[in-house]
């Protein structure tokens, strides 16, 4: 019975030492990796902040410049821009399709800082305007002039009332003013 004493006299406040020194490391790890975590999320806003400021200013050229592309291939703009009354329809439809190609063909770049939506919506505007060119195209015969589709386009625009390019210049307004 001595001996069962003398062990737990022994064992006891060794194993309460273990137990307190296995607690306390336990607190200081989990302060440690709290710390760390901090430390992280610092890290990684610093780095946010830092490609904020590289990509905003893009993002702000971007939509700037996808806007500018919008309103220069609207049906409205490029009539006005490359009217040419001595042409043969055929030959203006023609010359309004090179100049949304080059158009777009310019601007294609710009994806890489809009959102996605927001390029499908350029890309979906630019086929519409794109259809509205064709579909009155379609209605010229071979004596129509350049006059004549202009008329056809105006007639058209006038009908759908909302030009698809107006609807993805507000989104990209939208879009712009919530980076702010």
């Amino acid at each position: 019975m001595n001996i069962l004493f003398q062990l737990a006299l022994i064992i006891l406040p060794t194993a309460a030492v273990i137990f307190t020194a296995v607690y306390f490391l336990k607190k200081q790890n989990d302060i440690f990796k709290y710390q760390a975590e901090k430390e992280m999320r610092n890290v990684h806003l610093e780095l946010k902040k830092e490609r904020q400021s590289y990509f905003l200013p893009n993002r702000v050229e971007a939509c700037q410049r996808a806007v500018l592309f919008l309103e220069r291939i609207s049906p409205n703009s490029l009539i006005m821009r490359l009217h040419n009354a001595g042409y043969p329809a055929k030959m203006m439809q023609a010359e309004f399709l090179k100049a949304i190609r080059e158009e777009y063909d310019h601007n294609v770049a710009q994806q890489i800082f809009i959102s996605p939506q927001a390029w499908e919506m350029v890309k979906n505007s630019k086929e519409e305007t794109i259809k509205i060119i064709n579909i009155a195209g379609q209605q010229m015969d071979e004596t129509s002039t350049a006059i004549d589709l202009n008329a056809k386009i105006f007639e058209l625009v006038a009908e759908i009332g909302v030009l698809p390019t107006e609807i993805t210049i507000e989104f990209l307004k939208k879009e712009l003013q919530e980076l702010f």
